[in-house]
This record gives structure tokens, C-alpha cells and sequence, in this order.
């Protein structure tokens, strides 16, 4: 689970709530975005570099052990597990956050490291923040999910995807895919969010990623397309061949 902006996000969003070109990645990338196994490139360039600050997380277990990003950055030795009542000098990504992340955040990170809070959207009321203290909680701004469980959904990010997303605001682009590139749905995510990703990580403080958000949705409602969010199903496309028959 992964924090995002305070008020509730739940179920699908029409595509007016989403730019034109997210219903056409959304479309090209839905194939790529399968069962979570290993990526297979061999790029350099597209695996990034493994990070040298601290990246650490507190796992609830809340989620299935089999598909839990942040249980695999834990096999892969890539990720420190914290204990409940254990306090993280970093930056902590939280629903509780006053702020959101930004470029500001590049110090703190690099110092003291980041941790995400690995628990599931359905608990979140029960969730026990209190316990998962830091002097630098933080919210993410709008992003859409690219993970296998809520694909296409704003907001409800993997914590993979939440730990990226931070680091690449924060000027830290090369860990971020480093850290994607362990799963072959990690390059989506940078490809569906490219542009909110490129527009926040050029902002200074929190203060303008939450202005340029604020744009940033603005420009989405002003959309008008049409177009479903989600490519059709094998019924539907049947319908449309037998209704271009009559």
C-alpha cells in the first residue's frame, strides 16, 4: 500500500478523471503488466543502480506473501524489515504525511534513508501509524497504479511502486528503476505516470508538487474523452463483430 492524498479513492475512475494519453498506455501496457516474476532486460541503462541509502519497510502481513512487492525486495536483501514501535529517521512514505514528497526531500533520503508502511488498503482503519513514528512522513501525489492487483487504479500503488515514485521526485530516477527493474511490470509504471513523474520531479518544495498536481488534475477534467480506460473483453469485441455485421 502506498500513501496518497487523504481523501478516498475507491473504484474505477471514469476516464475523465484520467489524461487521454493514460487510457491509451493503459492499453499498451496491460499485457505487460502480468504475474510478478524477474524482468528479463539486460539494460543497463533500464535496470538503473541499486541504492546506496537505506530503503526499509514495516510489513503488517497483510498481504498475500506471494504477491507483496516489498516481501520480494526482502528476498532480494534489498530492503530492511523495521519492527512495530521502531523509529526511522528518514523519510517515511504515510498516509498520516502532512507534506508530500518533492526534490526538497533529496537530502533527507540520502542521509537517513526512505521506509514505506506495507499494509493493505481494505486495513487501512486499522492500521496502527502510531506505532511507525519519523520526523519526515510523507504523502505522494495523484499516481496511477501499474501493479498486477490494482492496475489502472489512482493511487492504490505496490510498495515498490510507492518507494520509486519518491525516488524519483526526489532526484533519485537511477535507484528508481533500479528498483522496478525487479519486476517485469516495473518499467510500466515510469511509462504510464511519465509525465505527473516528470512534471513533479522538476518542482522545488512540497508546496509546488501539490500546485502542480492541483494542474495537473485540472487538465485531466478538461479532457474529454470518451474512450474507456480498459481495453475490451473477448465478449465485447465479439459484440462489436457481429453488430458490424447486421
Amino acid at each position: 500500500m502506498a500513501p496518497g492524498r487523504k481523501t478516498a479513492v475507491r473504484g474505477k475512475r471514469s476516464n475523465n478523471h484520467v489524461p487521454r494519453n493514460y487510457a491509451e498506455r493503459l492499453q499498451d501496457l496491460s499485457i505487460q503488466s502480468s504475474d510478478d516474476t524477474d524482468s528479463s532486460s539486460n539494460s543497463t541503462d533500464d535496470e538503473g543502480i541499486e541504492a546506496e541509502f537505506t530503503v526499509s519497510m514495516w510489513d503488517l502481513n497483510h498481504c498475500d506473501p506471494k504477491k507483496c512487492s516489498g516481501r520480494k525486495l526482502l528476498r532480494h536483501n534489498l530492503i530492511n524489515n523495521l519492527k512495530l514501535g521502531q523509529k526511522f529517521q528518514g523519510l517515511v512514505l504515510s498516509p498520516v504525511g502532512s507534506q508530500c514528497v518533492s526534490p526538497n526531500d533529496k537530502d533527507i533520503i540520502e542521509k537517513f534513508g526512505i521506509a514505506v508502511i506495507d499494509c493493505s488498503w481494505a486495513k487501512i482503519d486499522e492500521t496502527p501509524f502510531s506505532r511507525m513514528k519519523s520526523p519526515n512522513p510523507r504523502l505522494l501525489p495523484f499516481l496511477v497504479a501499474a501493479n498486477p492487483i490494482n492496475y489502472g487504479k489512482p493511487y492504490q500503488l505496490s510498495c515498490v511502486e510507492a518507494l520509486a515514485a519518491a525516488m524519483f521526485i526526489s532526484g533519485h530516477k537511477k535507484e528508481a528503476k533500479f528498483y522496478l527493474s525487479k519486476f517485469s511490470w516495473g518499467h510500466s509504471f515510469l511509462e504510464l505516470n511519465s509525465d505527473a513523474l516528470d512534471l513533479y520531479s522538476n518542482c522545488t518544495d512540497s508546496k509546488s508538487v501539490l500546485e502542480a498536481q492541483n494542474t495537473y488534475l485540472e487538465n485531466v477534467k478538461n479532457e474529454k474523452d470518451t474512450r474507456s480506460m480498459w481495453p475490451p473483453s473477448e465478449s465485447d469485441s465479439q459484440t462489436d463483430s457481429e453488430d458490424n455485421k447486421l
